[in-house]
Order: structure tokens, then C-alpha cells, then sequence
């Protein structure tokens, strides 16, 4: 029996729809989310698109600004290092968690995971091999609160921009960076796993800086150059 326009598995697919165009960069920070064009483009109604919107709101990836309505937050230069600050401690503390509790299966995993990541390239599919193993490690701390904290964060991570894995450089670095943490994982080695993953989110985020600069880059600065 087709759902009716307002039924709530509508409104759940327009905020997965949303979540998945701001991940993937076709909707991007500054954009404004027009519920009629939204409406037109899920094959929906408006209800649940507002809905969904709504839901974006209450996550911190959308504001509402004066004479514009919905927009996708833009994050400024404080609120990318506090995002890199809580990651570097979520994802610290899950990987030493996980160096107890994860299973061969799960390390397993977590390697073939990497291997995949090895022969895509970069770009979205590495993206999205790369948020996978993240996902994968912090299952296998087993901590349902920690996960709960780091689904929200990760949302709010949405909307930093492309993937910093897209810079050939940062690929192949990452790809070592996850190597050692899974030769921690295997060895059963909590501080080293926590200092791989700590080395990892550091140089994450001096890629997210580098990206910063650029994007601050004006040739009308009031600044100096010396």
C-alpha cells in the first residue's frame, strides 16, 4: 500500500536524502534548502521535506537566516578545531576500548575495509570507504554510549566540506595512518592504537587547515603579506 505524503517514513527519507546531498557535496554550506524545489526533486510533499529540514535544524546543520529561511550552516575556523577536539577524543578513546573487545572477525574487517580503500583512489567512494572504517572501529569498542555521542558528532562534520581524502597526498597518508592502527588492533596494544589514531586525527585536521587557508585565500585581504 503507497504511503500517503505526510507518512513518517516519507519525512525519514527526505532527512536521509538531505544527510546524504550535504555529504556528498551537492548541497553545501551556505546552500538554501527550498522546500517547493526539495518537494519536486524527492517526489514528495512539502510536509516532509519541512520536516526533515526541521530535524536538520534541530541537529545544528541548518540555521535560519533573515529574509533567506533554511540554510546549510557554514562552520567558522573555532568550530572546525572544536569538532576536530571532541573527534580526537571520541575516536581515541574507542580505539583503545576496541583494542580489547574487538573480535579477529571484526579486525578482519576492519582490515578488508582498508584494502578496499587501498584500491579505489581517491575521491567519494574513498570517502565512503574511509567513513566506514570508522564506523567499523567504533562497533567494535562496543560502547553504546561513545557511539552515540560520535553519530552526533559526526553529523555536525557534514558540513565541513569535501573530504580532505580527495588530495592524493592525504589518501595515501590515511592509508598508512589505518595500517597502524590495525597493527595496534592485531598486537593488542591500547597505547600504541590510541597514539596511531591520535596521529591520524592530527593530520585529518592539518588537512582540514590547509583546506581553511585556501578557502580564506582573498586577494582583497586588508591583512598584510609580510
Amino acid at each position: 500500500m503507497p504511503h500517503s505524503p505526510s507518512d513518517p517514513l516519507h519525512g525519514n527519507a527526505a532527512y536521509s536524502a538531505l544527510l546524504t546531498e550535504i555529504r556528498e557535496g551537492r548541497i553545501s554550506p551556505g546552500d538554501r534548502l527550498r522546500e517547493t524545489e526539495l518537494a519536486v526533486r524527492f517526489e514528495i510533499s512539502r510536509t516532509p521535506v519541512r520536516e526533515a529540514i526541521r530535524q536538520l535544524e534541530a541537529d545544528g546543520l541548518v540555521t535560519h537566516l533573515p529574509r533567506i529561511g533554511a540554510t546549510v550552516r557554514k562552520l567558522d575556523y573555532s568550530e572546525v578545531m572544536e569538532l576536530y577536539e571532541m573527534r580526537l577524543v571520541l575516536e581515541t578513546t574507542a580505539t583503545r576500548m576496541a583494542t580489547r573487545a574487538a573480535s579477529e572477525a571484526e579486525l578482519a574487517e576492519l582490515h578488508s575495509i582498508n584494502d578496499d580503500l587501498s584500491n579505489v583512489g581517491k575521491g567519494a567512494e574513498a570517502s565512503r570507504l574511509n567513513r566506514q572504517f570508522h564506523r567499523a572501529l567504533l562497533e567494535a569498542a562496543k560502547n553504546r554510549f561513545l557511539i552515540k555521542s560520535m553519530v552526533s558528532l559526526q553529523k555536525a562534520m557534514l558540513i565541513l566540506g569535501p573530504t580532505t581524502l580527495a588530495e592524493s597526498e592525504r589518501y595515501d597518508s590515511a592509508l598508512m595512518e589505518h595500517q597502524a592502527i590495525l597493527d595496534a588492533l592485531y598486537a593488542r596494544d591500547s597505547l600504541a592504537a590510541e597514539d596511531a589514531m591520535r596521529v591520524h586525527i592530527l593530520a585529518g585536521q592539518r588537512a582540514r587547515i590547509r583546506a581553511l587557508r585556501s578557502e580564506f585565500d582573498n586577494p582583497n585581504d586588508i591583512y598584510p603579506s609580510d
